[in-house]
């Protein structure tokens, strides 16, 4: 089955049962209908505030969740979990916290080498040697690392070994979970410097998810904005940031931060009213409503769904 998109996702729903009562459960809404796609060698930055869903989506995608219902398609091919261990070599992931998933009681060659003892991916000891010095290499980091244990590191260091780790089995697709937001500001230039490097050689898609979207737009080809487990709106990185439409997208990018003072005077900081519903007890129509200026008596009633305003530009919006 071939496809254009290396990735597709399709109306994928990731609800978790809550206890509310003796033997009530509520379920929490963590994804709600998610959509999108993403091109080989392509990445499709995903944004929005703590909480909104951004890393269950990831982790649903890689099915590290069982997802509640939806589609998710590699090369065509629907993923279920009966097959998913075949994918899992194309599919990885870097986690965020750089510091807790690394094993402390393992060296950095066992880290690495683990994915290639698990998937039987060399001959003899001297290869698995070569290829884990490789990786190493290939992630800034050098010989007389290997023999070491991941506390004796940087967090940016740690960084590069869970990027060895996720790519010693030589996949298609990562989710990038925050993989930059745990480190400082000079370090995170590094490591999404060495992201763009690795996907020029390697030809390596990514979901990238983070929520500084000037990091974003720096590293995707396309940015999608997700609030309250729905994405609101997607488009093309540079479309979307310049000329946002979503309420909620102009919103946050009002908060970005600008270098120049003149300009920074000028801009209007777009504050958003009330505090973000929660996932559990979700408001009727559009989940965006009761922080949104714009709102209408149509927006209580009907959640909107993305339409293309042109060059591929969608928006969840009925009155945009």
């Amino acid at each position: 089955m071939s496809s254009e998109y290396l990735i597709e996702v399709e109306d994928l729903k990731q609800y978790f049962p809550i206890k509310t009562g003796f033997f009530k459960t509520t379920p929490l809404k963590a994804v709600d209908g998610v959509t999108f796609q993403i091109k080989p060698g392509e990445t499709l930055g995903l944004v929005g505030e703590s909480g909104c869903g951004k890393t269950t989506v990831g982790r649903s995608i890689l099915r590290l969740y069982e997802p509640t219902s939806g589609t998710v398609k590699f090369r065509g091919e629907e993923i279920t979990a009966k097959n998913m261990a075949e994918h899992r070599k194309n599919m990885q992931m870097v986690f965020q916290d750089p510091y807790s998933s690394l094993n402390p009681r393992m060296t950095v060659e066992d880290i690495i080498g683990e994915p290639l003892d698990v998937h039987k991916l060399y001959t003899n000891k001297a290869e698995r040697r070569e290829k884990i010095l490789g990786l190493m290499e290939l992630v800034g980091l050098n010989a007389e690392h290997a023999t070491r244990y991941a506390h004796e590191f940087s967090g940016g260091q740690r960084q590069r070994i869970g990027i060895a780790r996720a790519l010693a089995v030589n996949p298609q697709f990562i989710v990038c979970d925050e993989a930059v937001s745990a480190l400082d500001v000079s370090i995170q230039a590094q490591v999404i410097n060495m992201f763009e490097d690795l996907q020029e050689k390697l030809g390596v898609a990514y979901l990238f998810i983070a929520h500084d979207l000037l990091v974003v737009r720096h590293i995707s080809n396309r940015i999608a904005v997700m609030y309250l487990g729905k994405i609101v709106e997607i488009g093309d990185a540079d479309e979307v940031y310049d000329h946002p439409i979503h309420p909620y997208t102009e919103s946050l990018l009002s908060a970005v931060p600008i270098p120049d003072p003149v300009i920074a005077k000028q801009s209007k900081r777009i504050v958003l009213t009330g505090d973000v519903p929660s996932p559990m007890r979700m408001p009727s129509g559009c989940p965006f409503r009761t922080r949104c200026r714009y709102a209408t008596a149509k927006c209580e009633e009907i959640c909107p769904s993305l339409e293309d305003k042109g060059n591929g530009h969608m928006v969840a919006c009925h009155n945009r």
